[in-house]
């Protein structure tokens, strides 16, 4: 922060799709995968409600969120991410070039909590002893989430 400005994302949601998790040069993994947010509201004139899904593209490069990503998340799974914008300049497979702005997680800076971890099998390559600590910091750690999110979900609903 020494330049005084600060890039950084929150969100929960849901991912629309598994994980792809591919090999780097450098033979380290990444996945990536993207993520649905909504938000909902009804018309205070005609009563008809109508919902608004923004989808979010996500890049994870720390290898031990990767480890939880491609062994725990799958479609659907419920997901708490803290990360930093980021936009890149690709050629399509017609020539083109395109941007595609994206939540990176890497090093210290990311951080990614499976929200309904009890309702998710593990893949078949899991191994206990490797999550026994992070599962219990954690569980511990967002414990209270999902409540402390449904009540400022109902405080933003007060139409005054």
């Amino acid at each position: 922060m020494s330049n005084g400005t600060i890039n950084k994302v929150i969100l929960i949601g849901n991912l629309g799709r598994d994980p792809e998790i591919r090999t780097m040069q450098n033979g380290k993994e990444m996945a990536s995968f993207s993520i649905a947010t909504s938000e909902s509201w009804t018309d205070k004139s005609s009563g008809i409600r109508s919902e608004k899904t923004e989808w979010h593209n996500i890049v994870v490069f720390s290898e031990g969120l990767v480890k939880v990503v491609k062994d725990f998340a799958r479609k659907g799974s419920k997901v708490y991410i803290e990360g930093s914008l980021r936009t890149r300049k690709y050629t399509d497979q017609n020539g083109s070039e395109r941007y595609i702005t994206e939540v990176l997680l890497q090093n210290f800076s990311g951080v990614l909590a499976l929200l309904d971890s009890r309702n998710s099998a593990p893949s078949p390559d899991y191994k206990p002893s490797e999550y026994k600590q992070n599962e219990t910091e954690q569980k511990n750690q967002y414990e209270n989430f999902d409540s402390e999110i449904k009540e400022e979900l109902i405080d933003d609903e007060i139409p005054f």
